[in-house]
């Protein structure tokens, strides 16, 4: 009688166990160390590298924004020429650049990504880091442009465009300022 029941539990607790093996996606060939992965509790996924900041300063205001205003009427014209209307834009970015590397021909208040995904003005970030991801990484990190906020806490991020001419990025070259003095040729006053 006793084997009986032993026998009996024995064979409940393997119908119990194929149970939650079966409801936990573990089929009968894995072997048991997978098995065992599965049933363990998935962890958070690690925060990514580079954080999101936590606010972008919008894009400076535009002259002729919003585009559509002129462009919705016209045609896109890909022909790469000097421009008759927005004379005062030089694009000087990028060796064979045109309009339409960044912005789209269709809905020309928004910026083009590579993959053809369409985002605002505000989120240049992501288009300037499709070339220069380095810059974007840095950015990001707050090692270039400027970044205002709490260590840990809130951090506002300003937009590429608040700094950098979108049409020219390169910023003048700055005449440098002479070298400080040696500090035993400086006459203090309290000193004579």
């Amino acid at each position: 009688m006793k084997k009986m029941k032993a026998v009996f539990f024995t064979m409940l607790a393997v119908a119990a166990l194929s149970v939650f093996l079966i409801q936990s996606g573990v089929s009968a060939q894995q072997p048991a160390d997978q098995a065992k992965k599965q049933q363990q509790p998935k962890q958070a996924a690690a925060k990514p590298l580079v954080q999101a900041p936590d606010t972008v300063t919008p894009a400076p205001k535009m002259a002729f924004f919003p585009c559509s205003q002129c462009h919705a009427a016209m045609p896109a014209n890909k022909t790469e020429r000097a421009l008759a209307f927005h004379t005062e834009i030089a694009l000087k970015h990028m060796p064979a650049g045109w309009c339409f590397n960044c912005h789209d021909e269709k809905n020309r208040d928004k910026l083009k990504l590579a993959n053809g995904d369409l985002i605002d003005y505000n989120d240049s970030a992501k288009l300037c880091g499709q070339c220069h991801g380095a810059t974007l990484k840095e950015w990001q990190d707050g090692v270039h442009g400027k970044r205002t906020g709490m260590w840990n806490g809130k951090k506002v991020y300003e937009n590429c465009l608040t700094c950098h001419d979108q049409h020219q990025p390169a910023f003048k070259a700055i005449k440098p300022l002479p070298a400080p003095e040696k500090p035993e040729k400086i006459i203090y006053k309290n000193k004579k």
